[in-house]
């Protein structure tokens, strides 16, 4: 017997993080068929998370690249309309909240092919962030809601949005069960740094908001350059150019307590986040990741829609406010308990179960 097709739509770093355990549980009930948008395109941004979490090698690569939105959201749009006229999926998968989730689920449901978005009813509430406007988009053109935490359940109920929605867990949590023995094993980074446990900071910088505002860029400069604690910035390709073009390389380069670092792997960046001192990052998955390893988390935003972190403790939000930033990697340790709000890791399995009662009910 035929096994129906679905489509995995994936093209930034965090969609594959988020698609490794989905599209190994999909492949063994369904026909997979692994789509890369090109989105992030060269080998630090991707070719090293297909290698390191042993993701198969998309069938279809559309090769798209860096792009204005519209420029981006439309050209994979077109060029995915033809991978799905063509192989006539049963069903589209689509992740998160980038372009590439924007532009899989508005070519889904323009062919009527039905739709589930891994990790929906997320809300930071800022429609200002491309990121909110592309979750909000995305559910509501979904068939299936797969969403991660009882908060984003209600997110969505609020909005009218009832039919199809599962609470499954988050697949993240999946991922990083799956990886951690193998981080362990496999990372030397600490080592090749000299870094010591708990005595430094791992920090990441890329929403918009911060990349593409000088003074917010700045000021995150600032604070990295001015922390009381050791840093690793590894350095998104959107931000190292965004610091050429304000001139705050410089800076950078002459602190002596900042490690630059290009973007870091899956396996190493797993490592940093267990042993660091704090996690400092605008990043929503470095936010739970950080929850998830016990590592506290200090966000460079205002909001955010990881919003359990936050009331559990382990998270604090101080935007680019450098005394606030700067107390905070001082002095901020969480006193509270971490819970399973995010699962047990068996998100993916609750997803296939799911999408198997879905097509079998045709």
């Amino acid at each position: 017997m035929k096994r129906p097709k679905i489509v995995n739509v994936v093209g930034a770093r965090p969609q594959f993080i988020k698609a490794s355990p989905v599209t190994r549980a999909v492949r063994a009930k369904f026909d997979g068929v692994l789509v890369h948008t090109g989105q992030h395109y060269d080998a630090d941004m991707s070719d090293v998370f297909f290698e390191e979490m042993e993701i198969p090698r998309p069938d279809f690569s559309l090769g798209v690249g860096s792009k204005s939105h519209a420029a981006q959201t439309g050209e994979i749009m077109e060029r995915l309309e033809e991978v799905l006229l063509r192989e006539k999926p049963a069903l589209v998968i689509v992740y998160g909240d980038t372009n590439s989730t924007l532009a899989g689920a508005l070519t889904a449901a323009k062919l009527n092919v039905p739709l589930a978005h891994v990790e929906a009813g997320l809300r930071s509430f800022d429609m200002s962030m491309p990121e909110e406007v592309n979750r909000v988009v995305t559910d509501r053109v979904s068939t299936l809601l797969f969403a991660p935490t009882r908060t984003a359940v209600k997110n969505l109920g609020t909005e009218g949005m009832r039919q199809g929605v599962h609470l499954v867990g988050d697949v993240m949590v999946d991922a990083l069960m799956d990886h951690a023995d193998k981080a362990e094993r496999a990372s030397t980074l600490m080592d090749q740094l000299g870094l010591v446990p708990r005595q430094f900071v791992v920090a990441t910088v890329h929403r918009a908001a911060n990349t593409d505002d000088p003074e917010n860029l700045s000021r995150i400069v600032d604070i990295i350059c001015s922390s009381p604690v050791q840093v690793v910035f590894s350095i998104h390709p959107r931000t190292r150019e965004a610091l050429k073009l304000n001139g705050l390389e410089v800076s950078l380069s002459l602190a002596r307590q900042v490690l630059l670092a290009p973007p870091l792997g899956y396996l190493d960046m797993l490592q940093l986040e267990k042993n660091a001192r704090a996690v400092l990052t605008d990043s929503g998955g470095m936010q739970k990741e950080a929850y998830i390893l016990g590592t506290p988390c200090i966000t460079l935003r205002n909001e955010t829609e990881w919003v359990e972190t936050v009331e559990d403790g382990w998270n604090l939000l101080v935007g680019t406010d450098v005394s606030r930033a700067l107390d905070a990697l001082g002095h901020f340790w969480p006193t509270s308990a971490r819970t399973n709000r995010f699962g047990t890791g068996d998100a993916s399995g609750r997803i296939v179960t799911v999408l198997e009662g879905f097509l079998r009910a045709g």
